[in-house]
């Protein structure tokens, strides 16, 4: 349809429907009964108008404050991960890196590790470094062992841990839920 058609049909529309809604009123209100009109003051408009954008405005800004502020969990990290006895690596092997998990699987001679890759000076994703053997954070140079414990740096102390549970087929159940982390202290 063209736009002079639609704003046709519209007006006449809206025409038929207000005559309609017309005629159900004084049906309704009944034969003979006289109807006083409550007329509404100037201020009185003035102040519901006034309260009503209030109120919208008030309401958008909280909306908007709730939907940036309501926890968004993505990925698999904040939960139980479960790494397939494949990927776990052999005592003193090179660590596995878990991205959605966001920890190295460590396999020291005091048993398996999943350390969290975050360096605890100032947050950086620490990477592991082959030719060094060892964990160096590339914003401020801390330096941890194969094993997670500080050794020179910036850093109060080592990389924080997680629980490790060993399953009976081999795999391992990593819980990296922020309350479960294990701070290492050495």
């Amino acid at each position: 349809m063209t736009p002079l058609v639609r704003t046709l049909a519209g007006l006449a529309g809206g025409w038929l429907a207000a005559k309609a809604f017309g005629l159900l009123e004084i049906l309704q209100s009944g034969h003979g009964v006289t109807r006083a009109k409550k007329l509404t003051s100037r201020r009185s408009f003035s102040r519901n108008a006034a309260l009503g954008a209030t109120g919208i405005v008030t309401a958008q800004i909280a909306g908007g404050f709730v939907w940036l502020l309501w926890p968004n969990k993505t990925g698999a990290f904040g939960g139980q991960i479960t790494v397939a006895a494949g990927d776990v690596p052999e005592p003193q092997g090179e660590p596995f890196r878990w991205v959605p998990g966001k920890f190295y699987l460590v396999h020291p001679d005091d048993g398996l590790k999943a350390l969290y890759w975050k360096c605890v000076h100032l947050g950086c994703t620490v990477p592991w470094i082959d030719g060094e053997q060892q964990f160096i954070c590339p914003c401020h140079g801390s330096v941890y062992e194969y094993n997670g414990t500080r050794v020179s740096g910036p850093a109060p102390y080592g990389l924080d841990a997680m629980p490790v549970t060993v399953n009976d087929d081999g795999s391992v159940t990593v819980d990296t839920s922020p309350s479960s982390l294990i701070v290492n202290a050495y």
